[in-house]
Formats: structure tokens, sequence, C-alpha cells
């Protein structure tokens, strides 16, 4: 049986989303797709403590990276490419070690990956946010639009300002207290 599950994760949320697809398994129900930004497709399964794993390659994971990922037990769930993760899961029974249950060998690589998603997924949120959401907010504020077009307008941008701002603070933090501990463990 397929179910879908909606369920908003931003791009900082990425081990909660580990977490919460573990839970889903450890309750029968396995992830086998996922429809950006936030429908999961789950099928029905025993239930069975799975680790998931998520790698945010950004459309660089080659068939080398995926076998030698794969060499590793790790089963390929998702290969992303319109949102640059990769999904991978293994039975937790078969992590023998706290190492066998990760992905990433080192807090190096998990600062590459803090590191990629700011610059690849953070910096264009700035980036349209300062060049597009505030001018533009702004603008409609200061009377440019009128009658109609400058109301919606201007509640347009003032609830697209709004979401950007918690957006780019959650995800700043997150990522800010992401890097810290993995810079901090070395």
């Amino acid at each position: 049986m397929l179910k879908t599950f909606i369920r908003f994760f931003t791009i900082a949320d990425y081990e909660d989303e580990e977490l919460w697809l573990r839970e889903m398994h450890r309750s029968g129900w396995k992830m086998v797709g996922l429809t950006a930004p936030c429908f999961f497709r789950f099928e029905s399964c025993t239930p069975e403590d799975v680790i998931y794993r998520l790698d945010y390659r950004n459309g660089t994971q080659t068939p080398d990276y995926l076998r030698m990922i794969q060499d590793f037990g790790w089963e390929l769930v998702l290969d992303s490419k319109f949102c640059g993760w990769v999904y991978f899961r293994k039975p937790a029974s078969e992590a023998e070690t706290p190492e066998d249950g990760e992905l990433f060998s080192d807090d190096e690589s998990r600062l590459e990956l803090v590191t990629k998603l700011v610059k690849t997924r953070v910096w264009p949120l700035i980036f349209i946010f300062l060049c597009c959401i505030i001018p533009n907010l702004l603008n409609s504020m200061n009377g440019l639009y009128s009658g109609f077009a400058g109301t919606f307008f201007t509640w347009f941008f003032s609830i697209a300002f709004v979401l950007y701002a918690y957006i780019l603070l959650h995800c700043g933090l997150k990522l800010k207290k992401n890097k810290e501990k993995y810079s901090n463990r070395g």
C-alpha cells in the first residue's frame, strides 16, 4: 500500500529529516519517493529499525560515488537531481559500530556538507531577499503601484519578506550550530 505524507523540512533540517524517516520505517512505512518540497511517498512494510542518511550533492553525484556508498552497505533510496539531496538507508542491525551508521566518516566531511549548503542554497536565498523581496516591498509600500495592484503587491511582498526572513534566520542559525558542532569535535 502506498501513502503520501506531507512534511516540510528546510535545507538545514536534514538531520531531523533523517530521524523522521527512521521513525516512519519503525512504524512500518519505508520511503519510496519524494515530490519537492514536502510530499513524501511511503510504502507499507514490516516495521524495522532502518537508518536513513542524506547527502547534499547538488547534482554532482557520479556512478562511482553511488557505487562506493553502496559498497559500504547503503541502499540508494532516492537520487534527487531536483533538490540536490541523495537519500540512503541501511538496516540498523548492519551497523556494527556507530561509524557504520554514518554516511560521513569524519567531521571534516560533515563541515564540507554544511559549507556546500551555505554556498549553493543560503547565499542565493540572501541574494533574492536583498535584490528582489526588499526592493519590491519598499516600492509597493511607497505607492509605486496603485489601487488593487498596490494592495496586492504590498501584501504579497510583506508575506514573502516574513517567510524569507524566517527561513534565512532558521537555516542560518541551524547551519551555524552544525558548523560549530563539527568544528569543535575535531
